[in-house]
């Protein structure tokens, strides 16, 4: 049975009854069928899995949807619970953030500038800070992200490696609907004629990452992107997979953001890139 906890001192009393490796999902709660894969993967692995929901505000910028992000606790316990989870800690504000919003924060470098960190400046120190967090208050022994978030899984990656937490970070590979659309607890507000425009970032990445070279991967993709007038382009670029500068060849990772409606969405998909093409391609900016 899932054990519902909110406080430091209560989710502690749960830990201690691990027999084992315990196991980490962080989310911010409205839990889809993306959050729960990353449950069915860490129970493949662990008996004691723990998720965590709780809606960082050091994450959420001005003009962000952080009052409006969907708060769903009575549903995401039974999706935990469906799920085989051990423990959910939802803690309130003060619990994570006891005498307010703390003074020492995390600094996610340069690889937090870019991309997001560019079009949502403070976000990754924020995030990088509730993550660090809730490591050591959980204890997990891994932790498991989906792939959707991708720069935030590389930002918590090195994370771990510069500060040498005892954790192993694993990513998960994005969840998508029928029709290709990443899951994304913002889907719900787009109307049905904004979900059917969004419809363009994962086709644009599908037909882009088919290319052979780095050149065709960014013109089909944001060819796909231009001619859809409901998705307004925040950038569109192809990355090295530790998202440094594209390779010559091999794996790479393909990525965009773009508003459709007033909803912020995200999307990324590996690329392979040929033997012998060029990687000459810089994040490019949508209109």
């Amino acid at each position: 049975m899932t054990v519902l906890v909110h406080t430091r001192a209560d989710l502690a009393a749960e830990l201690d009854r691990a027999p084992g490796e315990i196991a980490v999902v962080m989310t911010m709660g409205a839990l889809h069928e993306g959050h729960r894969q990353l449950m069915r993967v860490a129970r493949e692995r662990s008996a004691f899995v723990v998720v965590t929901i709780f809606v960082n505000p050091l994450q959420f910028g001005p003009g962000e949807d952080f009052e409006k992000y969907p708060r769903t606790l009575d549903d995401d316990l039974a999706a935990c619970t469906a799920e085989g989870v051990a423990v959910v800690f939802a803690p309130g504000r003060d619990d994570v953030y006891p005498g307010g919003a703390p003074s020492v924060t995390m600094n996610p470098g340069g690889l937090g500038e870019i991309l997001e960190g560019a079009s949502r400046p403070g976000h990754f120190s924020g995030m990088l800070t509730v993550v660090q967090k809730l490591l050591m208050l959980t204890r997990a022994d891994v932790a498991y992200f989906g792939e959707k978030d991708f720069q935030q899984l590389a930002l918590i990656r090195r994370m771990a490696r510069d500060l040498e937490l005892p954790v192993e970070i694993r990513g998960v590979p994005t969840v998508r609907e029928k029709d290709g659309l990443a899951l994304s607890s913002r889907n719900r507000y787009l109307s049905p004629d904004q979900r059917r425009a969004a419809l363009a970032l994962s086709r644009a990445l599908r037909e882009g990452a088919a290319q052979a070279d780095a050149e065709s991967v960014l013109a089909v993709a944001h060819k796909i992107l231009a001619e859809e007038p409901g998705v307004r382009v925040d950038y569109l670029a192809l990355t090295g997979p530790d998202l440094g500068d594209a390779p010559a060849e091999g794996v790479a990772r393909l990525l965009v953001a773009a508003k459709v409606g007033s909803t912020r969405l995200i999307d990324n998909v590996p690329v392979q890139l040929a033997p012998g093409q060029l990687a000459s391609v810089q994040p490019r900016k949508g209109a």
